[in-house]
């Protein structure tokens, strides 16, 4: 009797591997995505994960300004940007847009300067993008011009830099702040990765990046003053306490570009990913790999990467929002 149910456990087994064989493979689905340099290292990671659900993310760090044209365009199924959209801009796509928080970050000043440890004030990091403090023995390194390096691209990185230099002093207003402004001096280089690899192997250059590009690449970060005249680095706890201030408004949009409190590091920014509200041909695809990047487990790799996972409440408020995503 044992034998004879043993045999037809078997061949049961046998059936319905058999079956299984024989059943189709889950179509791979492509989700292509462009937008901002600011977060692509977390995001390459998180991308990666997305085998596991058959889904392959083909993702174009070609800057904010280009990823949200292709957005409005409808030549992608999302986008990203570290600076969102305002209310003509929103009006303007057929599809309607959500903008969801993704993850935070700080745009770090970096900079290459043997045997120097900048430590700068507002005011000073002001005057240098101005051109006007022009050599490193005014902020207390051994005397060399200093070469300014910004962003040549619309950039949603630029975007943040210079409105926290616009808060930091009325000087800045003749430039103004935006993804792309004119510059008064400098030489310019698309995206993160060309400034961060330009400054690395140039002596003497200063600029700006996302602090997750600038620890990768392993450039000297200065220290800025804060709102509160205390002068911190990017790290875990600065950037923390930056972000909790702020305010987030019913679209998901916020800025503040010189946070209060002593242990605020000055310029933090969340970076979005933009989808669209409806028309999504790919929704469960889509909704699957927004809803693992807001996961526990995804959020939880962005202090090693150099980013700041979302506080409890905007994570609450992302996954809502990718849950009102419609087909």
């Amino acid at each position: 009797m044992a034998k004879a149910t043993l045999i037809a456990s078997v061949a049961s087994v046998a059936v319905l591997a058999a079956a299984a064989a024989a059943a189709p493979a889950a179509a791979l689905v492509t989700l292509n995505a462009a937008g901002a340099s600011f977060p692509q290292a977390i995001y390459t990671k998180w991308f990666a994960a997305a085998s596991g659900w058959n889904t392959v993310v083909k993702y174009a760090a070609v800057g904010s300004g280009a990823g949200i044209k292709r957005f409005a365009a409808g030549t992608v199924d999302f986008g990203a940007t570290d600076s969102t959209l305002d209310n003509k801009e929103v009006a303007a796509i057929p599809r309607g847009v959500v903008q969801i928080p993704m993850v935070g970050g700080a745009v770090a000043v970096v900079y290459n300067k043997r045997g120097c440890n900048l430590s700068l004030s507002q005011a000073q990091l002001v005057q240098i993008f101005l051109g006007k403090l022009n050599n490193w023995k005014a902020v207390g390194c051994a005397a060399a011009p200093i070469r300014v390096v910004y962003r040549a691209d619309a950039s949603g990185t630029t975007a943040s830099f210079t409105t926290s230099l616009l808060a930091f002093s009325k000087a800045w207003a003749r430039v103004g702040a935006g993804k792309t402004v004119k510059w008064p001096v400098g030489v310019g280089k698309k995206g993160s990765s060309g400034v961060a690899n330009f400054v690395g192997a140039t002596p003497n250059t200063i600029s700006y990046v996302s602090f997750g590009a600038a620890q990768a690449k392993g450039l000297q970060i200065a220290a800025l003053a804060n709102a509160a005249g205390k002068r911190v680095k990017p790290t875990a706890v600065t950037m923390v306490a930056g972000l909790s201030k702020i305010p987030l408004d019913g679209a998901n949009r916020g800025t503040d570009p010189n946070p209060k409190g002593a242990s605020s590091y000055p310029i933090v920014s969340y970076t979005w990913v933009l989808a669209y509200a409806r028309g999504n041909k790919k929704l469960a695809a889509l909704r699957t790999t927004l809803l693992y990047m807001l996961s526990p487990k995804a959020q939880g790799q962005a202090n090693g990467l150099g980013f700041v996972r979302l506080p409890a409440p905007v994570r609450m408020r992302s996954l809502r929002a990718v849950r009102s995503l419609k087909a």
